[in-house]
């Protein structure tokens, strides 16, 4: 790796800049995996694992209904649907306030 830098300001040149970020990825995802592993051995002599795994299905499940819940449209409010049929009845009634049915 080259000592340039841009302008001589101190930050690293393009291409400097890119080696570097991408080894403090690698720094990161390798300290990451290192910390998640010593986690999942933990978890694994733990006596009530298959506890733990349901109870992370269960939460998993609970976190996904209420992302989608987030990303879809909310259902047309109940009252809302009500009036909407009423304007509809009333729509079809004849001139003298009866059905057509």
């Amino acid at each position: 790796m080259t000592s340039g830098n841009d302008q001589d300001n101190g930050h690293p040149s393009g291409q400097d800049r890119a080696v570097l970020l991408v080894a403090g990825l690698a720094d990161l995802a390798v300290s990451t995996l290192g910390s998640a592993l010593g986690t999942v051995r933990g978890l694994l002599r733990r006596s009530d694992t298959a506890q733990l795994v349901e109870e992370a299905e269960r939460d998993l499940v609970a976190r996904g209904r209420l992302a989608l819940d987030r990303r879809t449209a909310p259902p047309p409010a109940h009252l809302e649907v009500l009036a909407r049929h009423v304007l509809d009845r009333r729509a079809r009634q004849d001139p003298r306030g009866r059905d057509d049915d």
